[in-house]
């Protein structure tokens, strides 16, 4: 038994939390508001985390150090992610935790084919470009031999049971409530999508075992699909009319811009729904045997959750 320190209680941190504590490890979450999921082999810590001094404080012994942050919005990464990602360095350098970070594709940019952990990080977007120097700036110092580090990349999730966590999980609830469902991108384009679990049993198999180390590694996720048919499947799942999935035109999106600083900062990533968006995980398969969870059981846990989350709200108001 390994004490774990889990820097978020986002769908990310929160899974990996009962993941690892249903393991039987210890968990510390450590979130500036004390949240985290109720488990007795849970810790909630109410601190700051980019105050590197404190952080190292409550990683001391810990087997690992998890990044599962995430800004509150795309356009405050740029004030957010520097000071974060650079305190959750000195901390594993300082306690000797391997620092575990839970990523995204962004880094890449646009590619031709499918993303494996090879590609460069040739992304030259904002969010991108801070994804990509995470990353970097861990990697050097792990090769300096000032600590251990790996990181954990995924696509878009889903069964984060939150409509406004992810797009998959968006295009769900509107599917649920019988609306028709708007998209940025070409609905009939595939898209990968990671399912959150997926997510947190390759990180916590990623920190704990060395080979991982110095590496980035993709998530296992089901073969790739379209807006079209995720709204299709979730609809033979709810029980409802499949409904019409529609296009949000390009230039009436860009006039929302100039007002919106999160549609602004979402439109340098359309990229992503314009063309083929596939993550190659094999490598991560074959080190650590994790598989992707089979996508009807996806579809199914999140049909169940979002209609579980929607009867506690109606209950609740």
């Amino acid at each position: 038994m390994s004490l774990h320190v889990i820097v978020g209680a986002g769908p990310l941190g929160t899974a990996l939390a009962r993941h690892l504590a249903d393991s039987g490890e210890e968990v510390r979450v450590v979130t500036r508001s004390g949240g985290g999921p109720d488990h007795p082999r849970v810790e909630r810590v109410r601190a700051d985390a980019t105050d590197a001094a404190e952080l190292s404080r409550l990683a001391r012994g810990a087997a690992a150090l998890y990044n599962c942050a995430n800004p509150p919005s795309y356009d405050t990464w740029e004030q957010h992610w520097p000071p974060l990602a650079a305190s959750l360095m000195e901390a594993a350098e300082l306690t000797g935790a391997v620092l575990a970070i839970g990523g995204c594709l962004y880094g890449y940019g646009p590619v031709e084919g499918p993303m494996h952990r090879d590609l460069p990080l040739a992304a030259t977007d904002r969010k991108g470009r801070i994804r990509a120097r995470i990353w970097q700036d861990a990697l050097a110092r792990h090769e300096q031999g000032a600590l251990r580090v790996t990181e954990v990349r995924a696509s878009d999730y889903i069964g984060t049971l939150n409509p406004t966590a992810s797009y998959p999980e968006l295009y769900a609830e509107q599917v649920r409530t019988k609306r028709r469902v708007f998209t940025f991108g070409d609905p009939d384009q595939v898209h990968s999508v990671t399912y959150i679990p997926d997510m947190a049993r390759t990180l916590a198999a990623a920190a704990v075992d060395e080979r991982a180390w110095g590496h980035p590694w993709h998530v296992p996720s089901p073969p790739a699909g379209t807006v079209r048919d995720l709204a299709a499947d979730m609809a033979g799942e709810f029980g409802v009319a499949v409904p019409g999935v529609v296009k949000i035109p390009r230039p009436l999106l860009r006039t929302a811009f100039p007002f919106s600083p999160f549609l602004r900062e979402m439109g340098e990533l359309l990229y992503q729904w314009d063309f083929p968006y596939v993550i190659d995980a094999a490598a991560t398969t074959e080190a650590f045997g994790v598989e992707a969870t089979p996508w009807q059981e996806i579809v199914r846990s999140t049909a169940e959750g979002l209609s579980a989350r929607a009867a506690a709200v109606s209950a609740g108001s």
